[in-house]
């Protein structure tokens, strides 16, 4: 299958791949780590040429690992998906050509499996 987490037959596995680790740094000068995922290869329509070109989305994740074990779970793969979910507008710049757009959107990772999952959990306190 290559080095694609997805495969464009098997549609019904869908996988995301740890590709990436970044530091982040907040305001008040705290550290974290987030694993970089990108989902599986897409084919899409241009807008401009009307000819199929191929893509694979990416998401941040946050996380509470260190730098080691971040770097250490690259090439990991996870069920889930790379998904477009709207958001508050924000500026974004494309660093290619330097162009200011404002989106309404981001990318983010989702496993509604782990959800559908999560949100059938009974808390303790409901519990004899």
């Amino acid at each position: 299958m290559g080095k694609y987490p997805v495969s464009l037959i098997n549609k019904e596995e869908t996988m995301v791949k740890i590709i990436d680790v970044k530091t982040i740094k907040t305001e008040v000068g705290k550290e974290f780590n987030m694993l970089v995922v990108q989902g599986g290869i897409e084919p899409l329509v241009s807008n401009k040429t009307g000819k199929i070109y191929f893509t694979m989305r990416k998401a941040n994740v946050s996380t509470t690992f260190d730098a080691a074990c971040c770097k250490s779970l690259v090439g990991t793969e996870l069920p889930g998906k790379v998904e477009k979910v709207e958001c508050e507008p924000y500026e974004y710049t494309v660093k290619e050509t330097g162009e200011i757009m404002m989106l309404k959107h981001n990318w983010q990772y989702v496993d509604e499996d782990f959800m559908n999952a999560s949100s059938q959990v009974i808390d303790k306190e409901f519990v004899n």
